[in-house]
């Protein structure tokens, strides 16, 4: 008798894009807070808050390796529940530092530390992810899942400019922080008490489920990677491709997140609320770009290969953000700006699922420590953008600041023409 496979799988996808939602609405909201309280004569420069954001960045990449190996021996399941606790709490304990009474121009060297542990906590979300996305997700449906938990990333980012800042103005910035924090550290244990590390492990898949996804060659769901598998994943050269690919585009994506709402402010001379509007506009459209993108990448791959579908979205998306950020930078009507740079970010989203969906099939045993590495090129390159956009905004103007994030981009989208689907070729 036919048995229909249980859906177990998409409620894992969806308590992941949960996460990623809340993980990325608790990373960006100082950036909210920043422009409205941080930012000012008296206060912090924007060049101290540009290394703000680069602490949690500089640690978290530095962390990326080691927790890619860690994340493949504990698997998904705990390491998503330590990221969710930590980011939480570390994010509140910045809203009791609104609370001690220091003010804010001293506040400089403890929020350096802060963002550098909250860094060093998110470590296993992306990696995490995709590793739970590959252990849970057969082949054909992999992109969209990792399209669907990236794009709960954009609209946790996107919710961050008018939600956090709606708190801020109801609560007060350190209740807003506290309250955002306690919310991720409270998805964490619901996480952990609903999710497994693999269909096999979870009481409420049947069968037909559990063969569904074993039929996609799905790894094991914890390994114990050696000196000579680090070795081998430096050596790959696909996997060493993707990882300045990824880079790539998290430079481009880094200089929208920490900065957009500063330059339609500064530059453009926005009212706090439609500053708001307009990078909400903006994320939103990365969030569908990625949601579709994994959906298209899915339907692509199996027209013409998974390799072929992955590099013609990758290629695609990555261009047409470079020239229709461009656009934007050209623009001089607010609203054709908003436009561009929304269409810009939408086609750069589009890539994101394809990114993770590659990465853990590269290296199927350890996809955690793959993941970690491409999201170590990633962070590594993005995390120069909230350092040097505003260096090169201030010496030459924000118009050439954003040309050379499109540069970067477009170069990135080229390599994937040397990325292979099975990962054989050697740096």
């Amino acid at each position: 008798m036919f048995e229909r496979p249980t859906r177990v799988r998409w409620l894992v996808v969806a308590l992941l894009a949960g996460l990623a939602f809340l993980a990325h609405f608790n990373r960006v909201s100082i950036s909210v807070a920043a422009k409205a309280h941080f930012i000012g004569p008296g206060l912090l420069t924007a060049a101290q808050m540009g290394l703000v954001y680069s602490a949690f960045l500089f640690v978290y990449t530095l962390g990326m390796l080691p927790g890619g190996y860690l994340l493949d021996r504990a698997g998904p399941r705990r390491a998503m529940t330590v990221m969710a606790v930590g980011l939480g709490s570390w994010a509140a304990l910045t809203g009791v530092l609104g609370w001690s009474g220091l003010g804010v121009a001293a506040m400089f060297v403890p929020l350096l530390l802060i963002r550098g542990l909250a860094g060093a906590t998110s470590v296993p979300l992306h990696p995490g992810a995709a590793r739970a996305v590959s252990l849970w997700v057969p082949p054909g449906e992999r992109s969209t899942a990792n399209g669907t938990v990236t794009a709960g990333a954009l609209v946790g980012i996107a919710l961050t400019y008018p939600v956090f800042g709606w708190l801020m103005d109801v609560v007060g910035w350190p209740a807003a922080f506290v309250v955002s924090g306690a919310a991720l550290a409270l998805l964490g244990v619901g996480w952990y008490a609903l999710a497994a590390d693999s269909p096999a492990e979870h009481p409420g898949t049947n069968a037909a489920e559990r063969e569904l996804v074993a039929a996609g060659g799905a790894p094991p769901p914890r390994a114990a990677a050696t000196l000579a598998d680090v070795a081998d994943l430096l050596r790959n050269r696909s996997l060493v491709l993707l990882t300045l690919s990824y880079g790539a585009l998290g430079y481009m994506q880094y200089l929208f997140f920490y900065w957009i709402e500063f330059y339609f402010g500064s530059e453009l001379k926005l009212p706090e609320s439609e500053s708001r509007r307009a990078a909400f506009v903006v994320m939103m459209a990365s969030a569908v770009g990625m949601a579709l993108g994994g959906w298209v990448a899915d339907r692509l791959g199996r027209a013409l290969g998974p390799r072929a579908g992955n590099r013609v979205v990758a290629v695609t998306g990555m261009s047409l953000s470079a020239a229709f950020s461009l656009c934007g930078v050209a623009a001089t009507n607010p609203d054709a700006v908003v436009a561009w740079f929304a269409l810009g970010l939408g086609a750069l989203g589009l890539c994101e699922g394809v990114f993770w969906t590659t990465a853990p099939a590269l290296a199927p045993r350890n996809g955690g420590l793959a993941c970690a590495l491409v999201n170590t090129g990633g962070n590594g390159v993005g995390l120069l953008a909230p350092v040097v956009t505003p260096v090169i905004g201030e010496a030459v103007g924000w118009t050439t600041a954003v040309g050379v994030a499109c540069g970067v981009c477009f170069v990135g989208g080229l390599l994937w023409f040397a990325v292979s689907d099975g990962g054989r070729g050697r740096a």
